[in-house]
């Protein structure tokens, strides 16, 4: 006997091997396409990491950092820059609005038709350094300042000092007023300075000036009335 054909088809995993006399069973094989073989799919290939760029020897770690790790410079937003500009508005709203307060309290407190002030003054070279001074109006003690080495420096440098403000009613006043320092030859000083003086409808300056007499090396005190 001899075979003329032989056709192979799997069915199922099995391997079939069909008569080519059998007809029937051989046609309905050939007929049958045979499934495509498909073949796996492969693996898709993974990006493989960028190499590190060559860093030569002794560069420091920050110029070998990337580009885009770089900080950014240290600038404030404008959104800083707009709140301190107003901050700093603020603070001289504030300033103004003290000095304003100030000026009314004094109003206040210390009326033009009653109002006194006492100013201390100095022109002296090397016969007195300040130490303190004493104020009395009608008997009564109404201020005792004891000057720090500035500020009596500031007096030497022609300032002005207002060392006294108070109320008065109008009439005869007597003021008294007593320094302490040093004198010539560094000893201790002490003077005294008296003035009565009538106070008026209206405000009422008087001044503590400290003056050299050359001639006789003593300072000298006076007070002065500003009528």
């Amino acid at each position: 006997m001899k075979f003329r054909t032989v056709s192979m088809t799997v069915r199922g995993g099995i391997l079939a091997c069909v008569w080519a006399g059998c007809g029937a069973m051989a046609g309905a094989a050939a007929t049958e396409p045979a499934p495509a073989a498909t073949a796996p799919a492969a693996p898709a290939a993974s990006a493989a990491p960028a190499a590190p760029a060559a860093v030569q020897p002794g560069t420091p770690p920050e110029a070998a950092a990337p580009a885009g790790d770089a900080a950014a410079p240290d600038t404030p937003p404008a959104d800083f820059k707009t709140l301190d500009q107003e901050v700093q508005g603020m603070k001289k709203d504030v300033i103004e609005l003290n000095k304003d307060l100030f000026v009314l309290q004094e109003e206040l407190l210390f009326p033009a038709n009653t109002q006194v002030a006492v100013y201390v003054s100095m022109d002296v070279g090397s016969f007195f350094a300040l130490d303190s001074v004493t104020l009395k109006i009608d008997n009564k003690e109404v201020k005792n300042y004891l000057y720090t080495a500035r500020e009596a420096e500031a007096l030497l440098k022609g300032g002005v000092q207002e060392i006294y403000l108070g109320n008065l009613k109008v009439g005869k006043h007597e003021l008294v007023a007593f320094f302490t320092g040093k004198g010539p030859m560094e000893r201790d000083y002490k003077r005294g300075a008296t003035l009565v003086f009538a106070k008026s409808v209206g405000a009422k300056y008087l001044e503590l000036k400290i003056t050299d007499r050359v001639t006789k090396h003593q300072p000298e005190f006076k007070i002065k009335d500003w009528e």
